[in-house]
């Protein structure tokens, strides 16, 4: 009589557990990213204010200008001059016209370099201006010496 051999059974892991894990750790980085930081640029190095007031609602439709040290204006990734600002500008705004919305409802928040000239940061809200631009916001970092 032959003896038949019997193959040993291959059992899979259980991936519940694995699965579980996984996204608890996306649910605690979610927590932990600062939101805050997303409209930073290396570029600019904010000044300090001891008078800074964080915004008490957020910014509807908000237009994120960086003003370099040299006097390069970052928007959305891209270098721009005041000369060349129109350009993303009028990017910007037909985004906000697209939602039925108009320039009047969106918000310019300039982040300037803390050793920015004043007269970029003039230039630059010069030329927001002759878009029908109206609402402005001047970010700082907070200094709670």
């Amino acid at each position: 009589m032959r003896v038949k051999q019997k193959k040993p059974d291959m059992h899979e892991g259980d991936m519940t557990p694995m699965i579980d894990m996984t996204f608890q750790l996306i649910a605690f980085f979610m927590v932990l990213i600062n939101f805050a930081q997303t409209e930073a640029n290396d570029h600019v190095k904010l000044p300090s204010s001891q008078l800074v007031k964080p915004p008490e609602v957020a910014l509807e439709f908000p237009i994120v200008l960086h003003v370099g040290i040299d006097g390069a204006i970052y928007l959305g990734g891209d270098d721009y001059t005041p000369e060349t600002l129109l350009v993303g500008l009028r990017q910007e705004l037909s985004v906000i016209k697209a939602e039925g919305k108009t320039p009047a409802d969106a918000n310019v928040v300039i982040r300037a370099h803390k050793d920015a000239a004043a007269g970029d940061v003039q230039e630059v809200i010069r030329v927001a201006q002759e878009q029908q631009l109206e609402n402005f916001a001047l970010r700082v970092k907070e200094d709670r010496s």
